[in-house]
């Protein structure tokens, strides 16, 4: 390739001829050198444009054994100015997104706090209605006692009426015999009198002596006077006639005042037994559970004093019962209705566990790809648990994720659990009442912060809590 070379140049040295070499190692230096020709062109072109913008720069550096310069090209200063405004546009969008990041945090926790109070408003405009509705409910209550105790006064009268309604009978059934039998011993008396008279005259006209005047005499003497003393027997009696007459009318206006009196307290009745049973019907209704299942076992397992309310009975001659008696029995079965209902009540969580200040944090449902099995109270650790019924400890102790855990059997099958708990204040075996406190909340187990993991379960079978919570809002 060095022959070939130098021969070119000694042509050209002898006349300016040039003579075109056939040389496989020209031919490829000379594309590689027309490459970087056209490489260098083109970076010379580029920097010449971009030299009027940024004209070519040197950064020299003294050291103790020299100086030395960088040449920075208009290129190389182009490509770093752009690096340099990409690194800080990014700088600002990423600063931007930032701020905007914080500021939505911010107004969501502003809003968090707003839904919070919002919240503890509503619960406590809740509780304040709860709280009224068990005062109506024990003013119903009081109203049925009074009820049931003026009904009571009313059987009473009722019977009293009817014993001296007999014994009126009775005396004008002697009246009216006695008038007759007086009637009849005037008539006999009238009869006898005619008859003495007659022997009298036939005892003058055949001209017996003597006696017959005398006797005659002493004959209508006391027929006269049994006829003045029967008259006055039966003015007597007719008197009495008229004021039994006037008695029985004054009986049957106070028999139609005490139909009336009764006929409003048992509208009274009726409508205070409908407006407090609706609510309670209402509330066993959205449990899910079926309601006449639960009465019948209530029913069944009843032992309380007194049993279930008797129907009454106010035919005194052996007849069916009248339609007071009908109502009358129709409002002691709603009352036994109420009644078992109010038994129901005790058995079944309807109550709420916490009754502190508390928020809800997760309810029931999907949560993580899992599923969350009740309903969780954020309360600081020591907020008293209650018990939303009556019910059997089956379980208290740890229990892995659970923690402290605290499992309740209550009727019809409903289970209730309470976990995480920092102390617990029952045992296994142990019977509790509804409002009996059983636990304090905690952070045991698996959790993140102090709560109460509250689950229903109706065989075996997880359900939402807030059925039953929300359910017996406006009854409990």
């Amino acid at each position: 390739m060095r022959e070939c070379i130098t021969r070119v140049n000694h042509l050209g040295s002898e006349g300016g001829r040039h003579e075109k070499l056939d040389c496989p190692q020209t031919r490829d230096q000379r594309d590689e050198f027309g490459a970087s020709d056209l490489h260098i062109s083109l970076m010379y072109k580029v920097n010449h444009l971009l030299e009027r913008v940024f004209p070519e720069q040197r950064l020299f550096l003294r050291s103790e054994t020299g100086t030395r310069f960088i040449r920075l090209s208009p290129l190389t200063q182009a490509l770093g100015w752009t690096g340099s405004a990409a690194f800080i546009a990014w700088s600002i969008i990423a600063t931007a997104v930032l701020l905007m990041d914080s500021i939505g945090s911010g107004n969501m926790r502003d809003q968090a706090q707003r839904d919070k109070r919002l919240y503890e408003q509503r619960l406590q405009t809740l509780s304040e209605e709860r709280d009224a509705r068990a005062a109506e409910a024990a003013a119903a209550q009081e109203r049925f006692n009074l009820a049931l105790g003026e009904i009571s006064e009313m059987q009473s009268e009722l019977l009293a009426s009817e014993e001296r309604r007999k014994e009126f009978e009775t005396g004008i059934g002697v009246i009216q015999s006695t008038l007759r039998r007086t009637m009849g011993e005037r008539d006999d008396a009238k009869d006898s009198l005619e008859t003495m008279l007659a022997e009298a005259k036939e005892d003058q006209a055949t001209g017996r002596p003597g006696a017959a005047p005398v006797q005659a005499d002493t004959t209508l003497a006391f027929l006269t006077s049994e006829l003045s003393r029967t008259a006055a027997e039966r003015d007597l009696v007719a008197q009495n006639a008229v004021e039994a007459e006037q008695f029985a009318q004054n009986m049957l206006y106070e028999a139609r005042l005490r139909d009336e009196r009764n006929d409003q307290i048992f509208r009274q009745l009726e409508d205070a037994v409908t407006i407090s049973l609706e609510p309670l019907d209402k509330m066993f209704a959205k449990s899910g559970m079926s309601v006449d299942r639960i009465l019948d076992q209530v029913r069944r397992g009843y032992s309380g004093q007194g049993g279930p309310l008797t129907p009454m009975i106010l035919s005194t001659r052996g007849q069916g019962p009248d339609p007071d008696a009908e109502r009358a029995n129709n409002i002691l079965s709603e009352l036994d209705k109420m009644n078992l209902y109010r038994i129901a009540a005790q058995k079944m969580p309807f109550g709420m566990p916490v009754k502190d200040g508390f928020r809800f944090t997760s309810g029931f449902g999907s949560r993580w790809g899992r599923m969350h099995n009740g309903t969780d109270f954020a309360a600081p650790i020591g907020t008293p648990i209650y018990a939303p019924a009556d019910g059997v400890v089956i379980s208290a102790g740890w229990s892995s994720g659970y923690g402290r855990l605290v499992k309740i059997q209550h009727e019809f099958g409903i289970e209730t659990r309470y976990a995480h708990q920092s102390r617990l204040n029952v045992q296994k075996g142990q019977r509790v009442s509804r409002g009996d406190r059983i636990g304090d909340i905690g952070n045991s187990g698996r959790s993140t912060g102090p709560h109460l993991h509250y689950e229903v379960r109706v065989g075996g079978k997880p359900i939402n809590p807030m059925v039953y919570i929300k359910a017996a809002k406006d009854v409990l």
